[in-house]
């Protein structure tokens, strides 16, 4: 799925005009790229949390030349799926159906 694809599909299930939508959807983003920019963490419940990691510096190689470069450290965004989340994903191809219940072992 696309931002332009998500964009429509706001538009369609809320009945609101595309110009709206994209305007909600960008909000959002923006919204998250401001927390991780200020080390936020962000968490919406049933579906994960957006935070970030700090990579150390390291020596990397350039692949074309083989010469030894300098990577700096730098912080990168990161998503964790909730439980729930990876309960949808793996309980039906649709991704439509409600997750199985506590206990029920997972369909073979």
């Amino acid at each position: 799925m696309t931002k332009a694809d998500l964009i429509e599909e706001v538009s369609r299930v809320v009945e609101m005009t595309r110009k709206d939508s994209e305007v909600i959807v960008e909000a959002i983003f923006d919204s998250i790229v401001r927390s991780l920019r200020s080390s936020d963490k962000i968490e919406i419940r049933g579906f994960g949390s957006f935070r970030t990691r700090q990579r150390q510096a390291r020596v990397g190689r350039n692949p074309k030349t083989g010469t030894r470069v300098e990577v700096p450290s730098k912080r990168i965004p990161y998503f964790k799926p909730s439980k729930e989340l990876k309960d949808l994903v793996n309980s039906s191809k649709s991704g439509l159906a409600t997750p199985p219940p506590e206990g029920t072992p997972p369909p073979a």
